[in-house]
């Protein structure tokens, strides 16, 4: 049993239980047992636990932007997560600590910080799903990691059947990883973010981003301007969710970057000499991490390779594998990933491994 947050697409009837490629953002998925919507997280903890009275298996579904679920589909009870809201919860001179609701859309979530002028969430801009996901896949872009400014998780405790809070000290907060994710264990109910009282955005750290903004790396600039730049450049690689662009019919990256230890880092480099210099930046503990799109376009997999069935890599991002056609299956974009993932290995000697969570399939 899986946990995905995410917010429902609108206009779906959540009684049919053949929707749920209408509940993510690659419009994949085949039918469910039952789809019992949680408004609060009251409704939800109810719910996840009837499902287990009656032993049935449960999926956690919001806006399912990080997820693929299988052609086969989901068998047991699907609670979709729609717990909405915000409040300040501690503040003083500097910062401000604001409660959020699991079903809280993101973006919605980080426009308000911006209007409200509490600075942390800016280059988070554009990242689609639910504040519930944040800390289970410990969401980064653009310089920022939710992680910076998380300080605890209220969640609901399966093996106990308690709900308490979870200090972020606690959350095993990694690249793209948490206690959370993967985990039976732990239901997201709402994140706690501190966040700074500044018309300015933190240290600007991506490269790509500063030069879009006309600055230096580290240099800080207006929270709008921050986001409008992040939105800008998201947009430009279909990260940005539009009916009308079939690249944004994904569920973003599809590969984290591999991370190596210093001798297989040296293996590689010696293996893709003939490529030029690698990008790869370095991590703690000695370790290196690599471009996915760099490996990946190296591999021979360039931006709009397609697959079967009507997937795609998208005609934007390299990292993006696409529904291009709207009608391929799971399996397609499966094989795809496979393809990919096998050619990227036989070329460089690194894997690489899927960032959402697959439901019922695998690569």
């Amino acid at each position: 049993m899986s946990d995905v947050y995410a917010q429902p697409t609108t206009g779906v009837d959540a009684t049919d239980v053949k929707a749920l490629a209408s509940y993510t953002t690659l419009r994949m998925g085949g039918s469910a047992g039952r789809i019992v919507p949680g408004n609060s997280a009251e409704e939800i903890v109810r719910a996840v636990r009837e499902a287990g009275i009656r032993d049935e298996p449960v999926l956690l579904l919001a806006g399912g932007s990080n997820v693929v679920i299988g052609d086969a589909g989901f068998p047991g009870t699907v609670v979709l997560v729609r717990s909405r809201g915000l409040k300040v919860v501690a503040e003083d001179a500097e910062t401000v600590t604001v409660r959020v609701e699991a079903g809280e859309p993101w973006d919605e979530l980080v426009a308000a910080t911006v209007a409200n002028g509490w600075s942390g969430l800016e280059c988070l801009s554009g990242v689609p799903g639910s504040t519930g996901a944040t800390p289970i896949q410990n969401v980064g872009a653009y310089g920022q990691e939710v992680a910076e400014t998380i300080t605890g998780v209220e969640a609901y405790d399966r093996a106990n059947g308690t709900v308490g809070r979870i200090d972020a000290a606690d959350c095993g907060f990694a690249y793209r990883s948490s206690i959370f994710k993967y985990s039976d264990r732990w239901l997201v109910l709402s994140v706690d973010f501190r966040l700074a009282r500044s018309p300015l955005s933190g240290p600007v750290r991506y490269a790509e981003l500063a030069r879009a903004l006309g600055v230096e790396v580290g240099d800080r600039v207006p929270l709008a301007d921050a986001r409008a730049t992040v939105l800008r450049l998201r947009a430009g690689k279909g990260m940005v969710l539009d009916a009308a662009d079939p690249d944004t019919r994904s569920v973003g990256s599809f590969f984290t970057n591999p991370v190596l230890d210093r001798a297989a880092y040296e293996l590689f480099r010696e293996g893709a000499a003939d490529l030029g210099e690698a990008p790869s930046w370095p991590c703690p503990g000695d370790m290196v991490k690599l471009s996915a799109a760099w490996l990946i376009d190296k591999a021979g997999f360039g931006k709009g390779h397609p697959g079967p069935g009507g997937v795609a890599i998208s005609s934007k991002h390299t990292l993006a594998l696409t529904n291009r056609s709207g009608q391929a299956s799971t399996a397609d974009l499966v094989a795809l990933a496979r393809e990919i993932r096998d050619g990227v290995h036989s070329r460089f000697g690194v894997t690489l491994h899927p960032e959402p969570v697959l439901i019922n399939c695998t690569i």
